[in-house]
């Protein structure tokens, strides 16, 4: 059963990586074609003139890929062809059927945040109303979807609260991370393949299968966004993949009872560790300079390798590097026991203290 799912997932890849680069040369040609497109500014190092229709491209690839997930499985019962690759899938087909009104609310979210994002790139919308729409949504898609983070809380209510905290923090970690080629995708797929294999072991095979998706989406977009870039995706591609990276950390199980202790649960955590040191880092030092979170400038993680003398692609690579080692943590995490799930979690904390220590060493000699 295990191989014939892995074969659909390397698959579902594929397919979404092809239909991914169709649609990202077409959403190229129509952002143009309408002027969606993105201006030298302080705050990017692009120098020319590049269109933003990467977030069109990213958004209908995953819309049409759950769409056609929906027709195959309803296809299937229909005609009772319950046995593929001589495996019956019923149990699968069923448990999917059944669960089938959450795909469409957290599809109806997506769609929402989609509009909102395009709505920004195009108008330059205000902080304020995106952040009251993104929790609104981040509310429905875990109240009504039920993707939400339990943590032996029995109220629905509470813990869609906490969940849409976690879901809008990830969408805008993402937004941040949108800030040179190649850096927010690269990282979304990273944590996208680490989400694979976490939910490979959890014997999740909907949520593995979604990852793997996405990173073709994902991967399909790169190909234009690596620098340097032909294409970016804009707020209407970072909200999608902020939202949808939230949506995988909260589906995806952890805690195994009878392989970990409690503290596999902090999985999302050791995941999230370069995006969330990014995001944490460059608020605290606008606040300290008394600006908005929300503006951007180049005081970024990235921003701040760059100006330690890397160069755009050593400063890609580095951020890469450091997601894959702290993604190999949270694996190795969510199969340990203690004391070694604990030293795991420390020695994600070190990596971010060395390079804590390797950008203060760069401030001090002048670079």
């Amino acid at each position: 059963m295990a191989e014939a799912f892995g074969v659909f997932s390397a698959l579902g890849f594929l397919a979404a990586f092809v239909a991914s680069i169709l649609l990202m040369m077409v959403s190229k040609k129509v952002a143009a074609r309408f002027r969606l497109v993105a201006h030298p500014r302080n705050d990017r190092f692009h120098k020319k003139i590049v269109p933003l229709g990467g977030g069109i491209g990213i958004f209908l690839t995953i819309l049409l890929a759950c769409l056609g997930i929906i027709a195959v499985f309803k296809l299937l019962a229909i005609n009772n062809m319950t046995k593929l690759c001589g495996r019956d899938f019923q149990g699968y087909i069923e448990g999917f059927l059944h669960n089938i009104r959450h795909l469409w609310v957290i599809i109806g979210c997506l769609t929402v945040l989609f509009l909102l994002g395009l709505w920004d790139d195009i108008k330059n919308l205000k902080p304020l109303p995106k952040l009251i729409v993104q929790f609104a949504v981040a509310f429905a898609a875990a109240y009504w979807g039920d993707v939400r983070v339990e943590l032996f809380i029995e109220s629905r209510f509470i813990t869609s609260i906490l969940s849409s905290f976690w879901v809008v923090l990830v969408i805008n970690i993402f937004n941040f991370l949108d800030n040179m080629d190649g850096a927010s995708a690269g990282i979304a797929i990273i944590i996208s393949l680490v989400l694979f294999v976490i939910a490979t072991f959890s014997g999740q095979v909907f949520v593995s299968g979604f990852t793997m998706i996405f990173a073709g989406t994902l991967a399909g977009f790169l190909i234009f966004n690596f620098h340097p870039a032909s294409i970016f995706m804009g707020d209407a591609g970072s909200f999608v993949i902020g939202f949808l990276v939230a949506m995988f950390t909260l589906r995806t199980t952890y805690h195994q009872a009878e392989i970990n202790h409690g503290y596999a649960i902090l999985a999302p955590l050791v995941i999230m560790a370069i995006p969330l040191y990014d995001f944490i880092s460059v608020t605290f030092l606008r606040i300290k300079q008394r600006k908005s979170p929300f503006i951007g400038d180049t005081q970024h993680f990235s921003h701040r390798l760059k100006k330690l003398g890397l160069t755009e692609f050593q400063t890609v690579l580095t951020l890469y590097l450091a997601t894959i080692a702290t993604g190999l943590g949270a694996v190795a995490l969510t199969r340990a026991v203690w004391p070694y799930g604990f030293l795991i979690f420390l020695q994600t904390i070190m990596i971010l203290e060395i390079i804590v220590l390797l950008e203060s060493a760069g401030k001090n000699s002048g670079k």
